[in-house]
């Protein structure tokens, strides 16, 4: 299978046989008459990608993107990703936003990059688009473009790096309004979530430790990231708050019991040390399990 290494716009655009506007940020239009190849990509860049067609299939490791039409998919640095054509559309119909990490040097959008949480959405969701959404998102490209069009000077880098702000803040607003639209599927995984949580605090946290995010992200097929927006949107709180609250409520119920000791309910829960039992006990009630248990 092809390895492609996508370090460098040149690289991109290289690959996509195009000319170089600007050593670091690319938009590009493909409506290829060539069949997909199978291949693995290895991302140096951000990438942002208008999918229009069921050009091809992605996927990291074992989990297959939610992938249609009109569907905007994101990488950033960093992440691998499998290519694999589509039989149903062999052909790649796609507009797509490349930029470098050093464009973002020294910049506000560079040091915010953090919030724009669906570069790290390694799951089986995309984000779909209505058709005033690919509108929005095509329009702003184009101001990219046109100004990749005109002659670099002291002002195309904070041009080009502001209205990448404006898409990526676009994307925000379109990923909050797919939460809520799939409300009926957000409740389906929370539900999941919280029985899971429950049991394994009962059933697997003696011996296996603390409840994790990740664990339960994995769990209902959905990137760490991805799992923890939906969870926020469905409920109002972080997926660690709902944890912590079931660990706390299990800790009480154990602490109930005089048979055992502060020790052993903390084994129980998963703690592997008492004192950091008793310190997240105290952070969360305000008391220690000692006071508590002598209320």
């Amino acid at each position: 299978m092809q390895e492609i290494h996508l370090n460098t716009i040149q690289d991109f655009n290289d690959y996509q046989g195009l000319k170089t506007l600007h050593p670091l940020v690319s938009v590009v239009h493909v409506d290829s008459t060539e069949h997909i190849k199978e291949c693995v990509m290895h991302y140096g860049l951000y990438a942002l990608y208008l999918k229009e067609n069921k050009g091809c299939k992605l996927s990291y490791g074992r989990t297959e993107y939610d992938f249609d039409e009109m569907t905007i998919t994101s990488f950033a640095p960093g992440q691998v990703v499998n290519v694999e054509p589509n039989p149903e559309a062999p052909f790649a119909k796609f507009t797509a936003l490349v930029f470098h990490p050093d464009l973002l040097n020294r910049t506000s959008l560079g040091k915010q990059m953090s919030r724009y949480e669906f570069f790290d959405y390694t799951s089986n969701e995309a984000l779909h688009l209505s058709v005033q959404e690919v509108e929005i998102f095509k329009g702003v490209l184009s101001m990219i473009e046109q100004e990749l069009l005109h002659a670099i000077d002291k002002h195309t880098r904070e041009l080009v790096v502001s209205h990448i702000e404006l898409l990526l803040n676009y994307c925000l607003r379109f990923y909050d309004r797919q939460f809520i639209t799939r409300e009926e599927i957000n409740h389906s995984v929370v539900k999941k979530f919280l029985s899971l949580l429950d049991e394994y605090i009962a059933e697997k946290a003696e011996h296996n430790g603390l409840p994790t995010v990740a664990y339960f992200a994995d769990k209902c097929c959905l990137s760490t990231g991805y799992f923890g927006t939906l969870v926020k949107t469905e409920t109002g709180r972080t997926a660690k708050d709902l944890i912590n609250d079931r660990i706390i409520s299990k800790a009480k119920e154990l602490l109930q019991s005089d048979t055992l000791s502060v020790s052993q309910v903390s084994q129980r829960i998963g703690f592997e040390y008492p004192q950091h039992f008793v310190r997240f006990f105290k952070a969360l009630t305000g008391k220690t399990p000692t006071q508590w248990r002598s209320a």
